[in-house]
């Protein structure tokens, strides 16, 4: 069964619920991994007969087992970053919260982090604060995006991907026709020629452009060699949800 506890009436029971890491990791360098972990246990009230299997499986799960003895201080970023998840879910907390995990590291930290974060999702409920909006698709379910503290999207990860892929479509002719034959095709809303030479074309909602694409290239010999999603990058998404949020805010104002 769930467990509800108000944050304002009992903190200090909902708060043992809670691990987190923020940003500044809360590392004691002079310390060895056993020795840091072993204290955040009792900080975290881990009874003292449970504190070594405790450590032991934060090791275990965060891959920090043959760090034991190890200075934090002379760990690598990655590996400090382990320690401090580490010390985030040592007495098994409901939910864990990260803010930015990934920030200053390498590119492979960076992915051996956002495994660990996947598999400690498995277990615990994990929200991520991030500015790097590629991890939000690489480790979500659901996303939250605030902008100038109101929540302008709130909702799975699969329906910020579907506004990604949107209605437009990349394509790539040898023997090109002009956009007004374009236009022509069923479906087909727009057509813009790019630097790259590729086409993108935007189809109307409902339609199969694709598939008419690929029946009259083939039949006026087009020489198709491309066709494929054209993709919004997430920052795009980003910056049409608070773009949209502002214009609302400002017509807000207005009335």
């Amino acid at each position: 069964l769930p467990i509800w506890i108000d944050m304002m009436e009992n903190p200090k029971e909902a708060k043992a619920l809670i691990g987190y890491l923020p940003e500044m990791r809360p590392l004691y360098k002079e310390l060895t991994v056993d020795e840091y972990l072993t204290m955040a246990a009792r900080l975290h009230r881990v009874s003292a007969k449970h504190i070594s299997q405790a450590v032991e499986t934060a090791k275990e799960r965060c891959g920090l087992s043959h760090m034991s003895k190890r200075l934090i201080e002379n760990l690598s970023n990655g590996y400090q970053q382990r320690v401090g998840i580490a010390q985030a879910i040592i007495h098994r907390p409901m939910v864990v919260i990260l803010d930015e995990p990934t920030v200053g590291l390498d590119p492979i930290q960076i992915r051996d982090i956002r495994a660990l974060i996947r598999e400690v999702g498995r277990d615990h409920s994990v929200i991520i604060s991030t500015h790097i909006l590629p991890e939000v698709e690489m480790v979500c379910d659901q996303v939250q995006i605030i902008d100038k503290g109101r929540l302008v999207f709130n909702g799975s990860i699969d329906v910020l991907k579907r506004q990604r892929v949107g209605n437009k479509l990349l394509v790539g002719l040898r023997n090109a026709p002009g956009i007004g034959e374009l236009l022509k095709v069923s479906g087909v809303a727009e057509a813009e020629a790019l630097p790259s030479g590729l086409i993108r074309v935007r189809f109307e909602d409902g339609a199969t452009a694709a598939e008419s694409i690929v029946q009259t290239a083939v039949q006026h010999g087009w020489g198709l060699y491309q066709i494929a999603p054209d993709q919004t990058s997430l920052e795009d998404v980003f910056m049409q949800l608070t773009y949209q949020e502002q214009v609302i805010s400002q017509e807000q104002s207005i009335a």
